[in-house]
């Protein structure tokens, strides 16, 4: 704060007759008054005040040595407060006489502030340094970054033994004491997912999964922890392990396993820890799951190379992702699809709500956390132009950035076109843009030749299920140097100097860097809760060992649990209307093959 303090008015003297110690005196308090206990009121009461006829402001162009009448000035330094940092500011001579002393800047410094920073560590690993300055990065302002306790526990999970409350100590997490946090993540999130909380309010007397045994891999999120919590509530067992090895919330990890739920994931596991944790999931004596939700078909994978009579009780697969139903789309093509399979991916409510609505705000987070980059103005190419492609165009376009597209299929092709968008060849566009976004679900899209050709400090990251996008295992070579900037950033830099900035290892962005809208997770969820339900409760032979779509009348029950949270009244079709359109008034509403 600036406190301008102004002298009275004193007696008129010549500066040239008040000697240099008359003007110190209005300098701060010395260390000899402070020994005698003298305040600066004290000080300056008695201290004599000088003015003039004539005087100087600091900065005041004014030739006066050049005038006549004018009178010889002191020094400058006469002038002047001995030090502008104590107690702020230096003292100058106002025009009418008066001593100023100039805008004092006032020193805020906390408490423990001079305490702390005498305790500075005097033994510390690079990595350790490193690992507490990413942390802090991320912790500050993402609830994706889990909680992590003072001591910064560089012990593996897998080596310690941790017990919750009942005793139980059938998982394996980074700390069972982050569970008091995870379980405020997990009852914010509840409010958010109207529709599985109204379904658990519905089911829960049915118990339409009593008796399913439910292993499942995805993202363990707050919202993640709902949708388990929701399956307990309708009779299920869970087990659970993470599809990505960055996107474990390690506080919602622990309160899943306080809450009694056999959890084997954390944040930033190694590959081997990865397929550990799926292992440890389904090899369990007297435990025979049989139900799977998948997302990525990595647990199915698993399940089929390492446990391939386990498909004898195995009712059926739901799978959430892109890569996951393509690899079942495989198996059911070479005969090796043993069980039916849902496929949620391509259900209405989660290519349109999730993988569209969702990135379109996820993909702004999740860079904005990493880079702190300014959107508007960038040249941007995003690769790929379905519904994660069209939801990241569409929200880097209102940023204001220049939007470049790349796509095979000539209908998303002319889409893009239409969308306003200057659909291009990677490599016509590598040199000169930004950022660079995959999100196809194929391979080796984004390869090592372009990474050579990108402009320095470009910014690299997949939108995409699978980390096959992007060819980060050819930047592991001698000659390229990695530099961890933070938690999920890595400069990757050239012998030349050039250097380019990797996301997440170029696995899925949002999940991995940053969180994704609770709302849309929790449409998402319900129809993986009903898929489920669907599949176990299911008749012997409605279904075959095949991969079918959630029936569409599901798909409208989803969408219409949302819709009270906003208030939104639809419109009933009359009797003679329902008739001319040959419709059921309840629905379904379109056809299989209708497009939204």
């Amino acid at each position: 704060m600036s406190v301008q303090v102004v002298a009275a008015k004193m007696a008129e003297v010549e500066l040239k007759d008040v000697p240099n110690k008359e003007l110190s005196a209005v300098s701060p308090r010395t260390p000899i008054a402070e020994e005698k206990g003298l305040s600066n009121s004290e000080l300056n009461a008695s201290a004599p005040s000088p003015t003039a006829d004539t005087a100087v402001v600091k900065g005041d162009p004014s030739p006066l040595s050049s005038t006549p009448n004018a009178v010889k000035m002191p020094q400058a330094s006469a002038m002047k407060r001995p030090d502008p940092q104590q107690n702020g500011g230096e003292a100058f001579v106002n025009r009418d006489g008066t001593v100023a002393e100039a805008p004092r800047m006032k020193k805020i410094q906390f408490a423990d502030q001079k305490q702390e920073f005498n305790k500075r560590p005097t033994k510390i690993g690079r990595r350790s340094l490193s690992r507490s300055i990413s942390q802090s990065s991320t912790d500050s302002y993402s609830s994706a970054a889990s909680y992590t306790d003072s001591s910064d526990d560089e012990t593996s999970p897998r080596d310690k033994q941790q017990k919750n409350s009942k005793g139980n100590a059938d998982f394996c997490i980074k700390n069972i004491k982050q569970a008091d946090f995870g379980r405020r993540e997990i009852e914010i999130a509840e409010q958010e997912m109207p529709a599985l909380m109204a379904l658990r309010k519905r089911a829960q007397g049915e118990k339409p999964l009593a008796g399913a045994k439910v292993v499942g891999c995805t993202h363990i999120t707050a919202q993640t922890a709902v949708l388990m919590e929701t399956l307990s509530a309708l009779g299920a067992q869970c087990r659970w392990a993470a599809c990505n090895i960055y996107s474990t919330q390690n506080e919602v990890a622990a309160a899943l396993a306080e809450g009694g739920f056999s959890v084997f994931a954390w944040k930033g596991e190694s590959e081997d820890d990865f397929w550990w944790c799926i292992d440890r999931c389904v090899n369990l004596e007297g435990w025979q799951p049989n139900m799977i939700l998948d997302d990525g078909g990595d647990l199915t994978h698993w399940i089929y190379k390492k446990y391939p009579n386990m498909f004898k009780k195995i009712k059926g697969i739901v799978e959430e992702s892109v890569t996951g139903v393509h690899r079942l789309y495989q198996l059911s093509k070479a005969g090796k699809l043993c069980v039916p399979a849902m496929n949620v991916n391509d259900s209405v409510t989660k290519q349109k709500f999730d993988n569209l609505y969702c990135c379109r705000e996820s993909i702004l987070d999740g860079l904005k956390r990493t880079t702190d980059v300014m959107f508007g103005g960038k040249q941007v190419v995003v690769c790929g132009y379905g519904e994660v492609g069209k939801g990241c165009c569409a929200a880097l376009k209102a940023m204001g950035s220049i939007v470049y597209v790349t796509e095979i299929d000539p209908i998303c092709a002319l889409q893009a076109c239409m969308d306003g968008f200057r659909l291009v060849k990677l490599n016509e566009v590598i040199r000169q843009v930004d950022i660079v976004i995959t999100c196809t679900g194929n391979k080796n899209v984004v390869m090592r030749e372009s990474l050579d050709r990108m402009k320095n400090g470009c910014i690299v990251c997949n939108m995409g299920h699978s980390n096959t996008e992007i060819d980060v295992a050819s930047l592991r070579t001698p000659e390229l140097t990695w530099e961890r900037v933070r938690s999920q950033v890595d400069h990757v830099i050239w012998p030349d100097g050039k250097r380019i900035v990797l996301l997440a290892e170029g696995r899925l962005l949002n999940l991995s860097c940053s969180t994704v809208p609770t709302f849309v997770l929790s449409i998402t969820a319900t129809t993986q809760a009903l898929a489920l339900i669907e599949l176990y409760n299911a008749p012997e032979g409605r279904y075959k060992q095949d991969v079918y779509l959630l029936p569409k009348k599901m798909d409208e029950y989803v969408a219409s649990l949302h819709l009270p949270t906003f208030d939104a009244h639809l419109t009933e079709l009359s009797d003679e209307q329902a008739k001319y359109l040959g419709l059921n008034k309840n629905g379904p509403f379109k056809p299989n093959y209708y497009r939204y």
